[in-house]
């Protein structure tokens, strides 16, 4: 069974996930820490846990969810994985971050190996299937577990919102579309963890959600 601890990291208030089971097997997904602070209260939390982190994954490569892609990977050793349409967007970080104001991002390393559109991944004893849906980024992942109900979503679908489409790849049409045929096909039940806010479910964004 899959638990999910959560940060909320740098200006942005963006979420960082850990999602660990009972083999303390552990992933980092969308690591958002830029102050040191921060750096520490994941690493302490690991370690108090005594968790193993086998996996580093980005639902999209936008500034604010790439943050600590550099340090976990000095930490763990992990490089990230996301879907190869996302690497024209981590490439880009490195250009604007200082006219941001982020002086002090470090470049991500790249991946070894790309994640696909479909498929599944695996820590410990637990499975997360591949969702594609881009539309907020080029090719935005989301990571679905079936037997957990949960999804975690990064900028596609919040609490009341979608992801915004104003940026370099974004296409409003697009994200609407991959809502609709691939997350609200999910079980009502099924919890969403975005990338921003608090968590929210499927089922009440289908009935309460202003833009659909």
């Amino acid at each position: 069974m899959i638990t999910i601890k959560i940060f909320t990291f740098n200006a942005y208030s963006e979420n960082t996930y850990v999602l660990y089971d009972e083999t303390k097997e552990c992933v980092i997904i969308d690591p958002g820490m830029y102050e040191g602070f921060e750096q520490n209260e994941l690493v302490s939390f690991i370690k108090a846990q005594n968790f193993k982190p086998v996996l580093l994954l980005n639902t999209h490569c936008h500034i604010d969810h790439v943050f600590g892609n550099k340090f976990i990977f000095d930490t763990y050793g992990l490089k990230p994985k996301f879907h190869k349409g996302e690497l024209v967007v981590l490439e880009a970080v490195p250009g604007y971050a200082p006219s941001m104001g982020f002086y002090k991002y470090e470049t991500s390393p790249l991946p070894d190996e790309f994640l696909e559109e479909t498929g599944t991944i695996t820590f410990g004893n637990s499975t997360l299937d591949l969702i594609f849906a881009p539309g907020h980024s080029p090719a935005h992942l989301c990571f679905y577990s079936k037997a957990d109900d949960i999804l975690i979503g990064g900028d596609v679908l919040f609490y009341g919102s979608i992801g915004r489409t104003d940026l370099p790849g974004g296409n409003h049409q697009q994200l609407l579309q991959n809502i609709s045929d691939k997350l609200f096909v999910l079980p009502d039940e099924t919890k969403v963890y975005p990338g921003h806010g608090p968590a929210t479910t499927i089922g009440f964004e289908k009935q309460n959600n202003p833009f659909f």
